[in-house]
């Protein structure tokens, strides 16, 4: 069976920012099917719209089908895998700059506080994913201007991921000028390797 990668893009990004390029031509090297789709209107993400495109995309997930995000790329990860039906099984996830709460320094003007308000105040069935995905690895920045440390934390607890904090290395993203991330790559062929 192919064991198939969708990468999602965070707020005001896209799939050809960042690692994501480099992320996607490493895995399609070691025979991954990578989707990395361009999600709607990156400006103003909808929740809806965001998990929709991605429910769309995957199809019928199963134990091959595994999942990057990158900050509300991975809030769109797991409002999908809450919804899963049954017994549906994924492969599992790998969290970028993952975030539950945002610092100040993420606004910068009041339609984006607008748009976060939706992503933060809408409840995330920590239990339901849990039934669908059982591999977690949620990575922080010790720097990153936009996400809390302490969110880590809840990734831990709410969801048994594996934690880890780099150094220094902002947002993960283009402005911070992260092209590549070896962590990202490695955590992923861990969970497809089990």
């Amino acid at each position: 069976m192919v064991k198939r990668v969708f990468i999602i893009h965070g707020w005001s990004s896209s799939p050809y920012s960042g690692w994501i390029p480099w992320l996607k031509s490493e895995l399609e090297q070691k025979g991954f099917e990578v989707y990395a789709p361009y999600m709607p209107e990156p400006d103003i993400p909808d929740i809806q719209e965001w998990t929709h495109l991605l429910e769309m995309g995957v199809g019928k997930p199963d134990k091959e089908t595994f999942f990057v995000g990158h900050s509300i790329g991975c809030q769109t990860i797991l409002r999908y895998l809450q919804h899963l039906k049954g017994n549906q099984q994924t492969g599992g996830a790998v969290l970028v700059a993952p975030w539950v709460h945002l610092n100040l320094a993420a606004y910068e003007d009041q339609e984006d506080v607008e748009t976060a308000k939706e992503w933060i105040e809408t409840p995330i069935d920590w239990t339901n994913i849990t039934r669908h995905t059982k591999k977690f690895s949620a990575i922080f920045s010790d720097n990153d201007p936009f996400v809390p440390i302490a969110d880590s934390k809840i990734f831990q607890d709410k969801l048994g991921a594996d934690i880890t904090i780099e150094n220094n290395k902002g947002h993960i993203d283009q402005e911070s000028g992260i092209v590549k991330l070896q962590r990202i790559l490695s955590e992923l062929l861990k969970m497809a390797k089990n």
